[in-house]
């Protein structure tokens, strides 16, 4: 059985300013169907997946281009260093070579695939098809620090954390 949204948009902020821009947006947020923002979102996933098609993150370093800013300058992986090759291993179905590359966005990339999917379904059919996954703000501060603790325990130079140096 399935439950009716009570709302395609929520309601949007009552914008007390006489800016055309402002008065301009709110017109087309009122406007805009719903499939608009998944669209975008859609549009901005297929952005990142041509930027990893090609910029060919594999056998690259800190001095080639795309560069690290981190790495370059201070010769320590950052907590992003190697997202782009676990995405490129990820679509190829390589996911060993992803995990090597970056464990914490492999094991996030499921779950924040079936969000934008169920939350997606959800507001384009108006009902609740899929169940949408939430998270708590507990669950969000434990995955950031576990985050933060791989990130320093991948540039330690002793075994068994090279493994996670990329």
């Amino acid at each position: 059985m399935s439950q009716q949204v009570e709302h395609a948009h929520p309601h949007p902020p009552v914008v007390m300013s006489s800016d055309p821009f402002s008065r301009f947006m709110i017109r087309l947020w009122e406007r805009s169907p719903r499939w608009t923002a998944p669209l975008a979102i859609l549009f901005c996933f297929a952005g990142g997946l041509v930027y990893v098609f090609g910029s060919q993150p594999l056998g690259h370093n800190a001095f080639t281009s795309p560069t690290c800013i981190v790495k370059l300058t201070t010769g320590f992986d950052c907590p992003g260093c190697g997202g782009t090759r676990a995405a490129y291993f990820l679509i190829h179905g390589n996911l060993p070579a992803a995990a090597r590359s970056h464990l914490m966005a492999v094991f996030a990339a499921p779950f924040l695939l079936y969000m934008y999917l169920s939350w997606s379904v959800n507001l384009i059919s108006n009902r609740r098809l899929l169940p949408v996954l939430r998270l708590s703000p507990v669950s969000i501060s434990l995955y950031l620090a576990a985050w933060g603790v791989f990130s320093v325990l991948r540039n330690l130079p002793w075994a068994p954390f090279t493994w996670l140096y990329v």
